[in-house]
């Protein structure tokens, strides 16, 4: 699965875009465990979103392998 970063997330990926291994019908939440444990300074922005085909997504929507995934990491204006 392919995920696209955006933001100081590509800092944290060392990449634009990355590819994991998450198995079918597993959650939005799911994904992010998985992230978290493999790229740690994800725990240190505090909150990031996660968007599945260009629509934000909560914590217990189910995203599948061709699903496009998008890690936003908090955003500031001013």
């Amino acid at each position: 699965m392919k995920i696209l970063a955006f933001g100081i997330v590509k800092d944290i990926f060392s990449n634009a875009v990355i590819d994991v291994d998450c198995k079918n019908d597993s959650s939005v939440d799911d994904l992010k465990h998985m992230l978290e444990k493999k790229y740690p300074g994800l725990n240190e922005l505090g909150s990031y979103m996660i968007a599945v085909n260009n629509e934000y997504a909560s914590a217990g929507d189910i995203i599948n392998e061709n699903d496009e995934i998008a890690v936003i990491p908090p955003v500031s204006g001013g």
